[in-house]
């Protein structure tokens, strides 16, 4: 399993790195992966510094630290 989260935290930051912040839901459906590989994947980023969590809008915006 943690295989999997690191390749997927891989992906997110890929993905934030192309399109820049967005919400956790553009992330996940852009993505195709589920809503708790999506929040594992963003705690291994978090815990690592490399993501900024906003919550806005009833929702949760990421973007990339730089």
């Amino acid at each position: 399993m943690q295989d999997e989260i690191g390749q997927t935290a891989g992906l997110v930051w890929g993905f934030l790195d192309i399109h820049g912040e967005s919400s956790t839901l553009q992330i996940r459906s852009s993505l195709k992966i589920t809503q708790t590989l999506l929040f594992l994947s963003l705690g291994w980023l978090a815990r690592e510094g490399k993501v900024h969590l906003l919550y806005r809008d009833r929702c949760y915006w990421v973007s990339l630290r730089r």
